[in-house]
Protein backbone atom coordinates (compact mmCIF):
# COMPACT_ATOMS: atom_id res chain seq x y z
CA UNK A 1 0.00 0.00 0.00
CA UNK A 2 0.97 3.29 -0.50
CA UNK A 3 1.61 6.26 2.26
CA UNK A 4 -0.34 8.90 0.91
CA UNK A 5 1.24 12.44 1.77
CA UNK A 6 -0.39 15.99 0.66
CA UNK A 7 1.78 18.36 -1.28
CA UNK A 8 2.01 21.30 0.40
CA UNK A 9 0.02 23.50 -2.64
CA UNK A 10 -2.69 20.89 -1.87
CA UNK A 11 -3.82 21.90 1.61
CA UNK A 12 -6.00 25.02 0.80
CA UNK A 13 -7.67 22.69 -1.60
CA UNK A 14 -8.18 19.64 0.95
CA UNK A 15 -10.95 21.03 2.36
CA UNK A 16 -13.07 20.15 -0.51
CA UNK A 17 -12.93 16.80 0.32
CA UNK A 18 -15.64 17.22 3.62
CA UNK A 19 -17.62 18.82 0.60
CA UNK A 20 -18.05 15.67 -1.92
CA UNK A 21 -21.85 14.25 -1.49
CA UNK A 22 -22.73 11.19 0.11
CA UNK A 23 -23.45 10.06 -3.62
CA UNK A 24 -19.95 9.69 -3.73
CA UNK A 25 -20.52 6.49 -2.13
CA UNK A 26 -20.84 4.99 -5.64
CA UNK A 27 -18.04 6.02 -7.46
CA UNK A 28 -14.47 4.74 -6.77
CA UNK A 29 -10.64 5.63 -6.68
CA UNK A 30 -9.29 5.19 -10.45
CA UNK A 31 -6.46 2.14 -9.88
CA UNK A 32 -2.66 3.64 -9.91
CA UNK A 33 -1.57 1.63 -13.10
CA UNK A 34 -3.18 0.72 -15.98
CA UNK A 35 -2.54 -3.10 -15.56
CA UNK A 36 0.90 -3.99 -17.27
CA UNK A 37 2.49 -6.85 -15.96
CA UNK A 38 5.57 -5.49 -16.80
CA UNK A 39 4.99 -2.41 -14.78
CA UNK A 40 2.73 -2.72 -12.76
CA UNK A 41 2.48 1.44 -11.43
CA UNK A 42 2.44 2.71 -14.78
CA UNK A 43 -0.53 4.62 -16.34
CA UNK A 44 -3.59 4.81 -14.63
CA UNK A 45 -7.14 3.43 -14.47
CA UNK A 46 -10.17 4.96 -14.77
CA UNK A 47 -9.95 7.32 -17.79
CA UNK A 48 -8.90 7.66 -21.33
CA UNK A 49 -7.10 10.73 -22.85
CA UNK A 50 -7.62 12.33 -26.12
CA UNK A 51 -5.58 15.37 -26.31
CA UNK A 52 -2.69 17.07 -24.54
CA UNK A 53 -2.16 20.92 -24.27
CA UNK A 54 0.63 21.82 -22.62
CA UNK A 55 2.69 25.39 -21.75
CA UNK A 56 5.82 25.73 -21.21
CA UNK A 57 8.25 27.83 -20.46
CA UNK A 58 12.17 26.87 -19.98
CA UNK A 59 15.24 28.50 -18.79
CA UNK A 60 18.09 25.77 -19.85
CA UNK A 61 20.73 28.21 -17.54
CA UNK A 62 18.83 26.80 -14.17
CA UNK A 63 17.31 24.21 -15.54
CA UNK A 64 13.75 25.62 -14.44
CA UNK A 65 10.44 24.04 -16.20
CA UNK A 66 7.20 26.32 -15.29
CA UNK A 67 4.00 24.24 -16.86
CA UNK A 68 0.43 24.58 -17.52
CA UNK A 69 -0.59 21.18 -18.51
CA UNK A 70 -4.57 20.78 -20.18
CA UNK A 71 -5.63 17.26 -20.39
CA UNK A 72 -8.97 16.48 -22.21
CA UNK A 73 -10.40 12.84 -21.34
CA UNK A 74 -13.12 10.72 -21.06
CA UNK A 75 -13.94 8.88 -17.92
CA UNK A 76 -14.59 4.97 -17.98
CA UNK A 77 -15.95 3.98 -14.68
CA UNK A 78 -17.63 6.51 -11.84
CA UNK A 79 -14.82 7.95 -10.41
CA UNK A 80 -14.47 9.37 -6.85
CA UNK A 81 -10.61 10.15 -7.68
CA UNK A 82 -7.98 9.51 -10.26
CA UNK A 83 -4.34 9.29 -10.64
CA UNK A 84 -2.02 11.32 -13.01
CA UNK A 85 2.08 9.64 -13.85
CA UNK A 86 4.37 13.04 -12.88
CA UNK A 87 6.94 13.96 -10.92
CA UNK A 88 7.36 17.95 -11.00
CA UNK A 89 6.40 20.42 -8.12
CA UNK A 90 2.07 21.32 -8.35
CA UNK A 91 0.86 24.30 -7.59
CA UNK A 92 -3.27 24.23 -8.53
CA UNK A 93 -5.04 21.44 -10.35
CA UNK A 94 -8.69 22.30 -11.36
CA UNK A 95 -11.54 19.38 -12.77
CA UNK A 96 -13.89 21.05 -14.97
CA UNK A 97 -12.93 24.29 -14.16
CA UNK A 98 -13.31 23.82 -10.11
CA UNK A 99 -10.48 23.58 -7.72
CA UNK A 100 -9.51 19.56 -6.96
CA UNK A 101 -7.38 18.73 -3.88
CA UNK A 102 -4.34 17.03 -4.93
CA UNK A 103 -1.74 14.44 -3.19
CA UNK A 104 1.59 12.90 -3.76
CA UNK A 105 1.31 9.11 -3.55
CA UNK A 106 4.36 6.07 -4.26
CA UNK A 107 6.99 7.06 -6.52
CA UNK A 108 5.39 9.20 -9.22
CA UNK A 109 1.72 9.38 -8.60
CA UNK A 110 -0.34 12.63 -8.03
CA UNK A 111 -3.45 11.19 -6.73
CA UNK A 112 -6.80 14.13 -8.19
CA UNK A 113 -9.50 14.35 -6.47
CA UNK A 114 -12.40 16.31 -7.97
CA UNK A 115 -14.75 18.73 -5.86
CA UNK A 116 -17.84 16.41 -7.34
CA UNK A 117 -17.35 12.85 -8.32
CA UNK A 118 -17.00 12.08 -11.97
CA UNK A 119 -19.64 10.00 -13.42
CA UNK A 120 -18.63 6.85 -16.06
CA UNK A 121 -18.24 8.28 -20.17
CA UNK A 122 -18.26 11.74 -18.60
CA UNK A 123 -15.90 14.59 -20.78
CA UNK A 124 -13.73 15.86 -18.29
CA UNK A 125 -10.96 18.56 -18.62
CA UNK A 126 -8.39 18.45 -15.90
CA UNK A 127 -5.69 21.92 -15.71
CA UNK A 128 -2.51 21.30 -13.48
CA UNK A 129 -0.47 24.36 -12.92
CA UNK A 130 3.26 23.23 -11.83
CA UNK A 131 6.93 24.27 -12.00
CA UNK A 132 10.25 22.53 -10.88
CA UNK A 133 13.87 21.46 -11.69
CA UNK A 134 13.27 18.46 -13.42
CA UNK A 135 17.52 17.13 -13.20
CA UNK A 136 16.28 17.18 -9.45
CA UNK A 137 13.59 14.87 -9.55
CA UNK A 138 14.06 10.88 -9.61
CA UNK A 139 11.46 8.45 -9.17
CA UNK A 140 12.81 4.47 -8.78
CA UNK A 141 16.34 5.70 -8.45
CA UNK A 142 16.49 6.63 -12.15
CA UNK A 143 16.08 10.14 -14.48
CA UNK A 144 15.10 10.43 -17.90
CA UNK A 145 15.75 14.00 -17.98
CA UNK A 146 19.03 14.54 -20.06
CA UNK A 147 20.77 18.38 -19.40
CA UNK A 148 23.15 19.28 -22.30
CA UNK A 149 25.50 21.94 -21.69
CA UNK A 150 22.71 24.74 -23.93
CA UNK A 151 19.48 22.95 -22.17
CA UNK A 152 17.97 19.89 -21.98
CA UNK A 153 15.98 16.67 -23.51
CA UNK A 154 12.70 14.25 -22.70
CA UNK A 155 13.44 11.51 -24.84
CA UNK A 156 13.44 7.65 -22.83
CA UNK A 157 11.76 4.61 -22.86
CA UNK A 158 9.67 2.85 -20.89
CA UNK A 159 9.24 6.33 -19.42
CA UNK A 160 9.83 10.16 -19.89
CA UNK A 161 6.95 12.34 -19.41
CA UNK A 162 6.91 11.84 -15.65
CA UNK A 163 9.64 14.75 -15.81
CA UNK A 164 7.75 17.70 -18.01
CA UNK A 165 3.97 16.84 -18.33
CA UNK A 166 1.66 15.36 -16.16
CA UNK A 167 -0.03 12.06 -18.44
CA UNK A 168 -1.63 8.47 -18.41
CA UNK A 169 1.83 7.22 -19.25
CA UNK A 170 1.26 3.92 -20.87
CA UNK A 171 1.14 3.23 -24.73
CA UNK A 172 -2.19 1.88 -24.58
CA UNK A 173 -3.60 5.78 -24.04
CA UNK A 174 -2.76 7.74 -26.95
CA UNK A 175 -3.63 11.46 -27.72
CA UNK A 176 -3.00 14.05 -29.96
CA UNK A 177 -0.56 16.71 -28.36
CA UNK A 178 -0.23 20.38 -28.76
CA UNK A 179 3.07 21.79 -27.30
CA UNK A 180 4.40 25.07 -26.88
CA UNK A 181 7.09 26.33 -25.08
CA UNK A 182 8.54 29.06 -24.70
CA UNK A 183 13.17 29.70 -24.49
CA UNK A 184 15.19 32.35 -24.40
CA UNK A 185 16.45 33.99 -27.47
CA UNK A 186 18.56 32.23 -29.27
CA UNK A 187 17.83 29.10 -27.94
CA UNK A 188 15.65 26.56 -29.71
CA UNK A 189 12.76 23.86 -28.31
CA UNK A 190 12.00 20.79 -30.78
CA UNK A 191 9.11 18.57 -30.23
CA UNK A 192 7.42 16.27 -32.19
CA UNK A 193 4.65 17.13 -35.32
CA UNK A 194 4.46 20.05 -36.79
CA UNK A 195 5.71 23.43 -36.12
CA UNK A 196 2.81 25.72 -36.08
CA UNK A 197 4.40 28.91 -35.50
CA UNK A 198 6.84 31.05 -33.71
CA UNK A 199 6.94 34.36 -32.16
CA UNK A 200 8.90 36.41 -29.48
CA UNK A 201 8.29 38.83 -26.49
CA UNK A 202 10.22 40.54 -23.86
CA UNK A 203 13.86 37.71 -25.09
CA UNK A 204 11.36 34.82 -24.82
CA UNK A 205 10.84 33.22 -28.02
CA UNK A 206 7.42 30.58 -27.92
CA UNK A 207 7.46 27.73 -30.03
CA UNK A 208 4.03 25.67 -31.18
CA UNK A 209 4.32 22.42 -32.11
CA UNK A 210 1.50 20.34 -32.85
CA UNK A 211 0.87 16.51 -33.31
CA UNK A 212 -2.41 15.93 -34.67
CA UNK A 213 -2.20 11.91 -35.20
CA UNK A 214 -2.12 9.73 -31.74
CA UNK A 215 1.01 9.10 -29.43
CA UNK A 216 2.37 7.29 -26.90
CA UNK A 217 3.10 9.03 -23.87
CA UNK A 218 6.58 7.78 -24.53
CA UNK A 219 7.00 8.83 -27.62
CA UNK A 220 6.38 12.32 -26.76
CA UNK A 221 10.00 14.20 -26.70
CA UNK A 222 11.10 18.00 -26.17
CA UNK A 223 14.69 19.46 -26.53
CA UNK A 224 15.56 22.47 -25.93
CA UNK A 225 19.60 24.07 -26.80
CA UNK A 226 21.31 25.73 -29.57
CA UNK A 227 20.00 24.22 -32.61
CA UNK A 228 20.75 24.54 -36.46
CA UNK A 229 17.52 23.53 -38.40
CA UNK A 230 17.27 21.68 -41.83
CA UNK A 231 13.86 21.64 -43.50
CA UNK A 232 12.32 19.96 -46.59
CA UNK A 233 10.35 17.62 -48.33
CA UNK A 234 11.04 14.44 -49.87
CA UNK A 235 10.18 12.87 -53.39
CA UNK A 236 6.77 11.59 -51.91
CA UNK A 237 5.71 15.14 -50.45
CA UNK A 238 6.11 14.40 -46.69
CA UNK A 239 7.80 17.23 -45.03
CA UNK A 240 11.35 16.89 -43.22
CA UNK A 241 12.30 18.98 -40.12
CA UNK A 242 15.60 17.88 -38.43
CA UNK A 243 17.90 20.01 -35.71
CA UNK A 244 21.25 19.34 -35.14
CA UNK A 245 22.93 20.88 -31.79
CA UNK A 246 25.44 23.32 -32.56
CA UNK A 247 28.48 21.55 -30.48
CA UNK A 248 28.55 18.01 -31.65
CA UNK A 249 32.29 18.61 -32.86
CA UNK A 250 33.52 15.54 -34.92
CA UNK A 251 30.46 13.87 -34.87
CA UNK A 252 28.72 16.42 -36.79
CA UNK A 253 29.72 15.60 -40.33
CA UNK A 254 28.89 11.65 -39.95
CA UNK A 255 25.11 13.05 -38.06
CA UNK A 256 24.37 14.96 -40.93
CA UNK A 257 25.30 12.62 -43.21
CA UNK A 258 22.96 10.05 -41.80
CA UNK A 259 19.68 11.72 -40.47
CA UNK A 260 19.81 14.23 -43.85
CA UNK A 261 18.78 10.89 -45.83
CA UNK A 262 15.40 10.95 -43.71
CA UNK A 263 13.50 11.88 -46.85
CA UNK A 264 14.97 9.10 -48.83
CA UNK A 265 14.72 6.49 -46.19
CA UNK A 266 10.83 7.38 -45.76
CA UNK A 267 9.85 7.06 -49.27
CA UNK A 268 11.78 3.90 -49.22
CA UNK A 269 10.50 2.86 -46.55
CA UNK A 270 6.99 3.45 -47.70
CA UNK A 271 7.32 0.58 -50.29
CA UNK A 272 7.20 -1.91 -48.23
CA UNK A 273 5.46 -0.49 -45.63
CA UNK A 274 2.44 1.42 -47.05
CA UNK A 275 2.16 5.78 -46.86
CA UNK A 276 4.07 7.42 -44.39
CA UNK A 277 1.21 7.75 -41.36
CA UNK A 278 2.14 10.90 -40.32
CA UNK A 279 2.45 15.06 -41.02
CA UNK A 280 6.00 15.28 -41.09
CA UNK A 281 8.81 13.24 -40.83
CA UNK A 282 12.56 14.59 -38.86
CA UNK A 283 14.95 13.53 -36.30
CA UNK A 284 17.07 15.79 -34.09
CA UNK A 285 20.68 15.19 -32.08
CA UNK A 286 22.20 17.27 -29.25
CA UNK A 287 24.98 17.22 -27.71
CA UNK A 288 23.85 14.55 -25.03
CA UNK A 289 26.11 11.72 -23.52
CA UNK A 290 23.29 8.89 -23.76
CA UNK A 291 24.27 5.68 -25.88
CA UNK A 292 21.15 5.04 -27.61
CA UNK A 293 18.26 6.45 -29.81
CA UNK A 294 14.48 6.64 -29.80
CA UNK A 295 11.91 6.46 -32.43
CA UNK A 296 9.96 9.55 -30.76
CA UNK A 297 7.01 10.04 -32.69
CA UNK A 298 7.87 12.13 -35.52
CA UNK A 299 10.88 13.78 -34.70
CA UNK A 300 13.31 10.94 -34.27
CA UNK A 301 15.80 11.42 -31.03
CA UNK A 302 19.95 10.13 -32.16
CA UNK A 303 22.67 10.27 -29.35
CA UNK A 304 25.89 11.73 -31.04
CA UNK A 305 27.52 8.71 -30.03
CA UNK A 306 25.33 7.15 -32.88
CA UNK A 307 27.68 8.50 -35.12
CA UNK A 308 31.06 8.22 -33.35
CA UNK A 309 32.36 5.55 -36.50
CA UNK A 310 30.81 7.53 -39.11
CA UNK A 311 27.84 7.82 -41.06
CA UNK A 312 25.09 5.21 -39.91
CA UNK A 313 22.17 4.70 -42.17
CA UNK A 314 21.26 1.75 -40.72
CA UNK A 315 20.17 2.96 -37.50
CA UNK A 316 18.00 5.73 -39.01
CA UNK A 317 16.54 3.14 -40.94
CA UNK A 318 15.28 1.21 -37.90
CA UNK A 319 14.20 4.36 -36.27
CA UNK A 320 12.11 5.14 -39.25
CA UNK A 321 10.66 2.05 -39.70
CA UNK A 322 9.44 2.11 -35.94
CA UNK A 323 6.77 5.31 -37.20
CA UNK A 324 5.18 2.32 -38.97
CA UNK A 325 5.71 -0.55 -36.39
CA UNK A 326 5.90 0.84 -32.56
CA UNK A 327 3.79 4.78 -33.31
CA UNK A 328 1.53 4.29 -35.77
CA UNK A 329 0.80 0.34 -34.49
CA UNK A 330 1.78 1.19 -30.64
CA UNK A 331 1.87 -2.10 -28.59
CA UNK A 332 -1.13 -3.02 -26.51
CA UNK A 333 0.89 -4.02 -23.01
CA UNK A 334 4.97 -3.56 -23.14
CA UNK A 335 5.24 -7.59 -23.42
CA UNK A 336 4.32 -7.33 -27.41
CA UNK A 337 7.57 -5.16 -27.49
CA UNK A 338 8.40 -7.49 -30.95
CA UNK A 339 6.07 -5.85 -32.86
CA UNK A 340 8.76 -2.60 -32.52
CA UNK A 341 11.68 -4.15 -32.31
CA UNK A 342 11.54 -7.22 -34.45
CA UNK A 343 10.12 -5.45 -37.64
CA UNK A 344 12.63 -2.37 -37.12
CA UNK A 345 15.32 -4.30 -36.77
CA UNK A 346 14.30 -6.65 -40.62
CA UNK A 347 13.68 -2.89 -41.81
CA UNK A 348 17.72 -2.84 -41.26
CA UNK A 349 18.08 -6.22 -43.04
CA UNK A 350 16.10 -5.09 -46.07
CA UNK A 351 17.87 -1.51 -46.17
CA UNK A 352 21.58 -3.91 -45.92
CA UNK A 353 19.86 -6.05 -49.03
CA UNK A 354 18.98 -2.83 -51.01
CA UNK A 355 22.59 -1.81 -50.58
CA UNK A 356 24.27 -4.84 -51.32
CA UNK A 357 25.73 -5.04 -47.97
CA UNK A 358 23.90 -8.68 -47.01
CA UNK A 359 20.70 -10.22 -47.73
CA UNK A 360 18.26 -10.92 -45.31
CA UNK A 361 18.50 -14.42 -45.79
CA UNK A 362 22.34 -14.30 -45.46
CA UNK A 363 21.74 -11.96 -42.18
CA UNK A 364 19.36 -14.82 -40.96
CA UNK A 365 21.76 -17.41 -41.08
CA UNK A 366 24.15 -15.44 -39.76
CA UNK A 367 22.84 -15.04 -37.06
CA UNK A 368 21.22 -18.41 -36.44
CA UNK A 369 24.85 -20.07 -36.56
CA UNK A 370 26.50 -17.08 -34.11
CA UNK A 371 24.65 -18.59 -31.39
CA UNK A 372 25.07 -22.20 -30.36
CA UNK A 373 22.10 -24.01 -28.87
CA UNK A 374 23.40 -23.25 -25.46
CA UNK A 375 23.87 -19.83 -25.58
CA UNK A 376 21.52 -17.83 -23.16
CA UNK A 377 20.32 -15.79 -26.94
CA UNK A 378 17.76 -18.64 -27.25
CA UNK A 379 16.42 -18.41 -23.64
CA UNK A 380 14.92 -14.82 -24.28
CA UNK A 381 11.31 -15.42 -25.46
CA UNK A 382 10.94 -12.30 -28.09
CA UNK A 383 6.73 -12.70 -28.35
CA UNK A 384 7.20 -12.18 -23.73
CA UNK A 385 10.95 -11.23 -22.98
CA UNK A 386 9.70 -10.24 -19.25
CA UNK A 387 10.41 -6.45 -18.06
CA UNK A 388 14.47 -7.64 -17.41
CA UNK A 389 15.24 -8.88 -20.86
CA UNK A 390 12.86 -6.15 -22.79
CA UNK A 391 15.56 -4.66 -24.91
CA UNK A 392 18.23 -7.60 -25.13
CA UNK A 393 19.60 -8.85 -28.15
CA UNK A 394 17.93 -11.51 -28.96
CA UNK A 395 14.34 -9.23 -28.85
CA UNK A 396 15.81 -7.80 -31.83
CA UNK A 397 18.15 -10.43 -33.41
CA UNK A 398 15.97 -13.39 -32.99
CA UNK A 399 12.51 -11.15 -33.53
CA UNK A 400 14.11 -10.29 -36.76
CA UNK A 401 14.97 -14.09 -37.60
CA UNK A 402 11.40 -14.97 -36.86
CA UNK A 403 9.80 -12.19 -39.08
CA UNK A 404 12.39 -14.02 -41.51
CA UNK A 405 10.64 -17.36 -40.98
CA UNK A 406 7.21 -16.01 -41.70
CA UNK A 407 8.38 -15.15 -44.91
CA UNK A 408 9.58 -18.49 -45.03
CA UNK A 409 6.62 -20.05 -44.35
CA UNK A 410 3.76 -18.28 -45.85
CA UNK A 411 6.20 -17.08 -49.39
CA UNK A 412 6.78 -13.42 -50.71
CA UNK A 413 3.34 -12.27 -51.85
CA UNK A 414 1.80 -13.00 -48.96
CA UNK A 415 4.38 -11.67 -46.66
CA UNK A 416 5.11 -8.24 -48.38
CA UNK A 417 1.07 -7.90 -47.57
CA UNK A 418 0.93 -8.77 -44.36
CA UNK A 419 3.97 -5.94 -43.92
CA UNK A 420 1.81 -3.15 -45.95
CA UNK A 421 -1.60 -4.10 -44.56
CA UNK A 422 -0.53 -4.37 -40.92
CA UNK A 423 -0.37 -0.81 -40.08
CA UNK A 424 -3.08 0.06 -42.18
CA UNK A 425 -5.45 -2.70 -40.13
CA UNK A 426 -4.79 -1.14 -36.78
CA UNK A 427 -3.76 2.54 -38.23
CA UNK A 428 -2.95 5.06 -35.10
CA UNK A 429 -4.21 1.98 -32.67
CA UNK A 430 -2.44 -0.64 -30.18
CA UNK A 431 -2.35 -4.38 -31.27
CA UNK A 432 -0.67 -7.26 -29.86
CA UNK A 433 1.67 -10.30 -30.66
CA UNK A 434 -1.54 -12.41 -31.09
CA UNK A 435 -3.32 -9.87 -33.19
CA UNK A 436 -0.48 -10.12 -35.27
CA UNK A 437 -0.51 -13.94 -36.04
CA UNK A 438 -4.38 -13.54 -36.80
CA UNK A 439 -3.86 -10.86 -38.90
CA UNK A 440 -1.10 -13.12 -40.69
CA UNK A 441 -3.05 -16.30 -40.44
CA UNK A 442 -5.64 -14.21 -42.41
CA UNK A 443 -3.96 -12.76 -44.82
CA UNK A 444 -1.69 -15.94 -45.75
CA UNK A 445 -4.71 -18.52 -45.68
CA UNK A 446 -1.68 -20.37 -43.38
CA UNK A 447 -2.23 -21.75 -39.74
CA UNK A 448 0.57 -19.97 -37.71
CA UNK A 449 0.56 -20.86 -34.18
CA UNK A 450 3.42 -23.48 -34.31
CA UNK A 451 5.88 -21.14 -35.65
CA UNK A 452 4.86 -18.34 -33.59
CA UNK A 453 5.33 -20.39 -30.89
CA UNK A 454 8.52 -21.53 -31.72
CA UNK A 455 10.48 -18.22 -32.85
CA UNK A 456 8.71 -16.44 -30.14
CA UNK A 457 7.98 -18.40 -27.55
CA UNK A 458 10.45 -21.57 -26.80
CA UNK A 459 13.31 -21.11 -24.81
CA UNK A 460 15.68 -22.90 -27.13
CA UNK A 461 17.02 -22.65 -30.74
CA UNK A 462 14.65 -23.97 -33.37
CA UNK A 463 15.82 -26.14 -35.83
CA UNK A 464 16.51 -25.26 -38.98
CA UNK A 465 14.77 -26.10 -42.06
CA UNK A 466 16.16 -29.85 -43.71
CA UNK A 467 17.89 -27.33 -46.50
CA UNK A 468 18.79 -25.02 -44.75
CA UNK A 469 20.13 -27.27 -42.04
CA UNK A 470 22.14 -28.81 -44.58
CA UNK A 471 23.94 -25.55 -45.29
CA UNK A 472 24.60 -24.70 -41.78
CA UNK A 473 25.76 -27.67 -41.01
CA UNK A 474 28.21 -27.82 -43.48
CA UNK A 475 29.61 -24.03 -42.70
CA UNK A 476 29.21 -24.94 -38.97
CA UNK A 477 29.83 -21.54 -36.90
CA UNK A 478 31.94 -20.05 -40.05
CA UNK A 479 28.64 -18.49 -41.41
CA UNK A 480 30.27 -15.59 -43.46
CA UNK A 481 29.38 -12.54 -41.41
CA UNK A 482 27.94 -10.21 -43.73
CA UNK A 483 28.96 -6.87 -44.84
CA UNK A 484 26.07 -5.10 -43.04
CA UNK A 485 26.65 -6.34 -39.60
CA UNK A 486 28.56 -4.73 -37.84
CA UNK A 487 26.31 -1.07 -38.11
CA UNK A 488 23.21 -3.30 -37.63
CA UNK A 489 24.83 -5.06 -34.46
CA UNK A 490 25.90 -1.77 -33.43
CA UNK A 491 22.54 -0.77 -32.83
CA UNK A 492 21.79 -3.59 -30.63
CA UNK A 493 21.37 -1.15 -27.67
CA UNK A 494 20.23 1.19 -29.36
CA UNK A 495 17.02 1.45 -26.59
CA UNK A 496 19.17 0.36 -23.82
CA UNK A 497 19.41 3.11 -21.13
Amino acid sequence: MHRRIIAPGALAAASLLLAIPASAANHTPGAPGIGDPYYPNYGNGGYDVSHYDLRLQYQPRTDELQGTATILARTTQDLSSFDLDFLLDVSEVRVNGRQAAFARSGEHELVVTPAAPLAEGAQVTVVVRYSGVPSKKTAYGFTTWHRTPDGAVAADEPESAWWWFPSNDHPSDKATYDVSVAVPDGTQAISGGTLQSTSSKLGWTRYNWRQNKPLATYLSTLAVGRFDITTGTSDGGVPVLNAYSEDLGDNDGAARASVERTGELVDWLSGYFGPYPFASAGGYVPNTTTGYALETQTRIYYSPRQFANGANTSVVVHELAHQWFGDDVSLKGWKDIWLNEGFARYAQWLWSEHEGEGTTRELADYVYASHPADDAFWTVAPGDPGPEHQFDAAVYDRGALAVQALREEIGDDAFFAVLKGWPAEHAYGNASVADFQRYAERVSGRPLAALFDTWLFQPSKPAARAARAASLAGAGSDVARPRSWKRIEATNGVHRR
